[in-house]
């Protein structure tokens, strides 16, 4: 692969794991929506800023991952970009800064929106301060002396910035308002693409203990790690199953097939339980997510 051309930097921003974002903003859109205030130029700066943003993080995690120790050469997940020297250090760098910088823009662009719409209980200064939360996040997940992923505080972090944070604000740039199904949608999906990482962090235990990288499944073990990856997607149908409770059947109900699939997953996970074959349970847990975010899409539109 010719260093630093395009097919560098889209294996850099791992195209596959940016349906995350992309179903954060539809649920929470979703419930505006229902809510009868929803606005799509709105939405879609709120899609431009959760993509711009997850490609930040993704790019900042493969540098600080390989100069950590965590990801080399020879790494048992899906190729990174500036481990395998397809990118190098200083455009690796300049590429961080650019698309943090689009991510900034697009914030502004929201907050612009969302102050002259009246709909703001804090006069914008609340988008300000999660902005920031957003970008401190992207690069303290990985970066810096005391990094997230590295304290057992990945997963956490993960239900909070890919789960309650996009979800609620979405809906709260359009509305004004945060209800509490807002909260159970937003955190069902923190919970579901926790899912992901959780895969990987059990693929790569070995490495990880090895470089001090203290996730959840280093700290707590191979059992956890099995079961947890579970308990995960059953959580997130608790979730939406508690959404009946407002009126939102169609909601609680149309994302159950997800847990076949979730699942079947889990048990191939089991049976195969280290090493790169594990990958195959990564693309799967992806295409689970997307269908999750999708079906809980349609049932909160159809309520």
């Amino acid at each position: 692969m010719k260093t630093n051309s395009l097919k560098a930097w889209v294996v850099g921003v791992r195209p596959y794991s940016l349906g995350n974002s992309v179903i954060l903003v539809l649920v929470g859109s979703a419930m505006a929506w229902v809510d009868g205030r929803a606005d799509l130029t709105t939405a879609l700066l709120c899609l431009l800023f959760a993509v711009l943003m997850q490609c930040t993080a993704n790019l900042v995690n493969d540098l600080c991952d390989f100069v950590k120790g965590a990801d080399q050469p020879d790494r048992l997940g899906p190729d990174r970009a500036f481990a395998k020297g397809f990118i190098t250090l200083g455009a690796m760098k300049r590429g961080i800064a650019l698309f943090a910088l689009a991510s900034a823009a697009a914030g502004c662009g929201i907050l612009y929106r969302a102050a002259t719409s009246g709909l703001l209980r804090y006069g914008g200064w609340e988008l300000v301060a999660v902005g920031g939360a957003c970008l401190l996040f992207a690069f303290l997940y990985t970066a810096g002396p005391w990094s997230l992923a590295y304290h057992g505080l990945g997963d956490a972090a993960v239900l909070l910035f890919f789960g309650v944070v996009p979800v609620g604000f979405t809906y709260y740039v359009q509305t004004g308002a945060w209800t509490a199904e807002v909260t159970l949608a937003a955190v069902a999906c923190g919970l579901v693409i926790d899912t992901m990482l959780w895969i990987n962090n059990f693929r790569d235990r070995e490495e990880d203990a090895r470089c001090g990288k203290r996730t959840l499944v280093v700290c707590l073990g191979h059992a956890v790690g099995r079961w947890g990856y579970l308990a995960l997607g059953l959580a997130a149908a608790a979730c939406c199953l508690a959404l009946a409770a407002w009126g939102h059947l169609w909601a609680a109900l149309l994302p159950l097939p997800y847990l076949a699939l979730h699942v079947a997953t889990w048990r191939k996970m089991v049976r195969i339980d280290r090493g790169e074959a594990l990958n195959v349970c990564l693309g799967e847990t992806a295409r689970n997510i997307w269908l999750f975010g999708l079906l809980l899409t349609a049932g909160i539109l159809l309520s």
